[in-house]
């Protein structure tokens, strides 16, 4: 038996059939999605107290600047912000840049920036402001009116109360005791030891 090979006809043609659900697909692969933005707080130790903030901070907050991300900087705290993927690529570099700045520790957590569970701003400066009216009816005195014994130990019983849980609280306690933040970080760091 032998097989005979010739050639009929030109090469064939292909035709594209389009489904509904073809269609479908290729109209949501048109459709716009909204990057997911992400939010990382990170901390480093050792805290200093007056003056200029450390360098392993300023270096942390330099690495996140020039991945791209808005930052808020504090002295020893940095909230960065951007496009999910480009804050995660970050986040080694930001770790990096504070360890060889000459941080002890770094901490670290990462939130959805678009979280609409988020509890608003106003309710957290509002819990911050009842705690430290507790903290003065407890002690006698407005914060600012104690002695540096009074704010430390002020500062101990926020923190008891996760007063500096809440975001933005450090700037809020030193305005409230008369002092720099990076006092307020200094009594912290003297509690933690």
């Amino acid at each position: 038996m032998g097989v005979i090979f010739h050639e009929a006809e030109p090469p064939f043609r292909t035709m594209t059939v389009t489904t509904a659900r073809a269609a479908r697909q290729r109209e949501l692969s048109r459709v716009t999605v909204n990057a997911v933005r992400l939010e990382a707080e990170f901390t480093s130790e050792p805290f200093h107290g007056e003056g200029s903030p450390p360098e392993h901070a300023v270096a942390a907050r330099d690495a996140a600047r020039e991945a791209g991300l808005d930052t808020d900087f504090g002295p020893l705290g940095t909230l960065a912000r951007g496009e999910a993927d480009a804050l995660l690529e970050a986040l080694p570099t930001i770790t990096k840049a504070a360890l060889d700045g000459g941080a002890t520790r770094v901490t670290l957590q990462v939130r959805r920036a678009d979280d609409a569970g988020a509890t608003p701003a106003v309710e957290l400066n509002d819990a911050l402001a009842r705690l430290i009216a507790d903290v003065e009816r407890e002690l006698g005195a407005k914060l600012g009116e104690l002695d540096r014994a009074g704010k430390q130990r002020a500062v101990r019983l926020l923190r008891e109360r996760g007063a500096f849980e809440l975001r933005r609280s450090v700037s809020s306690v030193a305005g409230a005791l008369g002092v720099t933040r990076f006092t307020v970080y200094n009594y912290l760091n003297r509690e933690t030891r």
